[in-house]
């Protein structure tokens, strides 16, 4: 939180609404892991591979995000996050797909985890019948728990740490950037919400941050369906 010194009501209550939520995320064992250099390959893989599924629908809630947009400087602002989530990330996941050797076909044919499956429909799900606050309010905690959970890992994990490129990432200012225009693109939409809306704005934000933690969780435990 004090990384993003601008934000402003709505984020600020947000981020103290599910400050306890955020600390399990941080301590949870795949982070801990992560930070200590410990985490299996297998584990990362399973994790990288569903990341890399997940992406695909983040891109095209943002993109609805871009449709739904009130002005167009957030017109552009969610068209570019689009492109930066199906390009420039998937790019970082791509060097870890290659380097377990993960192609394609291999890719395509592995199936979205209840964890993954779950988060992309209901973010789709809110991103199409949503109103443009409840639909920020769903994204920004991919945004904002992978900058902090980046920072904090970060600021722990040692120079040969085997996740080091990951690590770079989300701790990255480019990837901070990002973040603040997202948590100020929030606030604006806030601000001018009912208490209605800003209810349903903190309930999407608190389901999300629920989301982020299923999605490492069943990563670490290899949740699967079970038929």
């Amino acid at each position: 939180m004090a990384d993003f010194p601008s934000a402003g009501r709505f984020s600020r209550e947000a981020w103290a609404r599910n400050l306890a939520a955020y600390e399990t995320i941080r301590t949870m064992p795949f982070n801990a892991e992560l930070a200590a250099g410990t985490l299996s390959h297998e584990r990362f893989r399973r994790y990288i591979v569903q990341d890399a599924h997940y992406l695909i629908g983040f891109g095209r809630a943002l993109a609805l995000a871009a449709a739904k947009a009130p002005h167009p400087d957030r017109i552009v602002q969610f068209a570019r996050g689009a492109e930066t989530a199906i390009v420039v990330e998937r790019a970082l996941h791509g060097g870890f797909l290659r380097d377990f050797g993960i192609d394609a076909e291999t890719f395509a044919a592995t199936p979205l985890s209840p964890a993954c499956d779950h988060y992309v429909a209901w973010l789709m799900a809110s991103a199409y019948a949503e109103p443009y606050e409840v639909v920020l309010g769903a994204l920004l905690p991919c945004f904002w728990i992978y900058a902090e959970v980046g920072r904090d890992i970060f600021s722990r994990a040692r120079p040969d740490n085997p996740y080091r490129a990951w690590i770079d990432t989300y701790a990255g200012e480019e990837f901070g950037a990002a973040v603040a225009a997202m948590i100020a693109a929030t606030d604006e939409a806030a601000d001018s919400a009912s208490p209605a809306l800003l209810g349903r704005m903190h309930a999407a934000y608190a389901h999300a941050t629920r989301l982020e933690y299923g999605f490492w969780d069943g990563a670490y435990r290899d949740l699967a369906w079970p038929i």
